[in-house]
């Protein structure tokens, strides 16, 4: 099993070897990762951004687009084809078409290649010709991500961590109640373990409902086809004397290392280690309107997260011979057109604020790390309205439930990040002289004109970020 083991390491090496000689002198390869934290619309990211590149008039803070470098750009088959490609085409018929609507989110990693020919900026533009660089865009849920971190926990330390947490929250209780009924130094019991495991399962649920970010292990939301397998079937339990082989708690942790050893580390040598770029999209406004646990959470998944990457610069040599290392990492407060253009910059000063020390780690390996605030479809249309006699900022839009439309303000976010993240670290449980609203709105029908993809905030900016410095 070891020489099995270390034969396909060395062939998967070779392979990848020989995959980055072709990439680094011919034509070079972009992998961008995109990942999110609860429906913070990672499948209308990439529909829009694919949408933008190919027809790009409304891509003005991409250089290479706004120089009219970027000749061409067209959709190849991805060149991996084990993996599932991302409907790009479906998902665009959903949010342009005469009855437009927010398509599927993302369940399970699939991938898209979007091929430029680009001229050359700068001393080279009158010397050499158009080249081909592919962007290869790898979509996968944020649950998944946030599995990074089990690789360095044991079964104890991830059960006292999760246990700790959940204590005082209402959406645990009917778990705890489960916990407390049972033996863990008692002989395993297959039903008392899948007992547990639905129970801890309605647990995940609950809490991501609730806007808790600490869901994990995230295949217990989306198992997909291990649904029922042993893999899936454990849950956190308190130390016990007496737990030996055999015992429930000893099968727990059994089934623990299991999933790090067949679920998540598969996870990161074939999709989570090959991304030299990446985006993670965070619906901050709903946290925020949550309420201050809310927004602590979502700062503790993002700073896990970021410790997940191997930051720091793809030099030559490294990229050829140790593999890729993450250059660039965005971090975007999506639903930007919820808001009024006036607090934009006070939403990016919050995702700012929220990175800061996970930010300055990366920065020191060698990372560049971004926060923003944009809206990859713009659903909305700004107006001033009149009311309590002052002028609000409001935008308006169709509501996803009603279907009627309306002027919405969500409330002034504050100048100081600090006042939104000072009470969130102390543990406060609401906010105390504000209160911040959330509407869900439908995509708006379009109507495009020749070279226009769909209109967005700031997705040429991202772009830019992402991309840029490689076109």
């Amino acid at each position: 099993m070891a020489i099995a083991g270390l034969a396909e390491g060395l062939t998967r090496g070779i392979e990848g070897l020989g995959d980055r000689v072709g990439q680094a002198f011919f034509e070079p390869v972009i992998r961008l990762g995109v990942t999110g934290l609860a429906r913070a619309g990672k499948t209308v990211f990439i529909t829009s951004l694919v949408a933008n590149l190919l027809d790009r008039a409304r891509m003005p803070g991409l250089m290479a687009a706004a120089e009219g470098r970027i000749v061409a750009a067209y959709l190849q088959p991805q060149p991996d084809v084990t993996l599932p490609r991302f409907d790009y085409e479906t998902h665009l018929a959903a949010l342009t078409g005469p009855a437009p609507h927010w398509p599927e989110s993302t369940r399970a990693v699939s991938e898209l290649r979007l091929s430029l020919r680009v001229r050359p900026a700068g001393l080279l533009a009158g010397v050499t010709g158009p080249r081909v660089v592919h962007l290869d865009i790898v979509d996968y849920p944020g649950e998944w991500l946030l599995d990074l971190a089990l690789l360095d926990k044991s079964y104890d330390v991830w059960s006292a961590e999760v246990l700790g947490r959940i204590a005082t929250r209402a959406e645990a209780a009917g778990y705890l109640a489960q916990v407390a009924q049972v033996d863990g130094a008692a002989r395993l019991a297959e039903p008392t373990a899948q007992t547990l495991a639905r129970g801890f399962t309605a647990y995940l649920e609950d809490a991501r409902a609730a806007g808790f970010y600490d869901c994990t292990p995230g295949r217990f939301l989306l198992p997909g086809d291990l649904a029922g397998s042993p893999v899936v079937t454990f849950a956190p339990l308190p130390q016990v004397p007496g737990a030996g082989r055999g015992s429930l708690r000893a099968e727990m942790a059994r089934r623990y290392e299991a999933y790090k050893h067949m679920v998540v580390r598969p996870f990161f040598r074939d999709h989570f280690a090959r991304i030299d770029r990446q985006v993670v999209l965070v619906d901050a406004l709903d946290a925020i309107h949550k309420g201050p646990q809310a927004l602590e959470d979502m700062r503790r998944a993002m700073a896990e997260i970021l410790g997940a990457f191997r930051p720091g610069r793809n030099a030559f040599l490294a990229r050829l011979l140790l593999g890729r290392r993450v250059e660039r990492i965005l971090f975007a407060a999506t639903k930007a057109d919820h808001l009024h253009h006036s607090q934009h910059g006070r939403l990016s000063a919050i995702m700012a604020a929220l990175l800061r020390e996970a930010r300055d780690r990366a920065e020191f390996s060698g990372a560049e790390v971004q926060a923003m605030a944009l809206a990859a479809l713009r659903a909305t249309t700004e107006e001033r309205v009149a009311h309590g006699g002052r002028d609000l900022d409001c935008v308006r839009g169709q509501l996803l439930d009603s279907g009627r439309q309306a002027a919405f303000h969500a409330g002034e976010l504050p100048e100081d990040p600090a006042q939104l993240i000072g009470p969130a670290r102390a543990g406060a449980e609401a906010w105390l002289d504000a209160d911040y609203s959330v509407m869900r709105f439908a995509p708006a029908p379009l109507s495009l004109r020749p070279g226009e993809g769909p209109p967005h905030i700031r997705l040429d900016r991202a772009a830019q970020f992402l991309i840029g410095d490689r076109l």
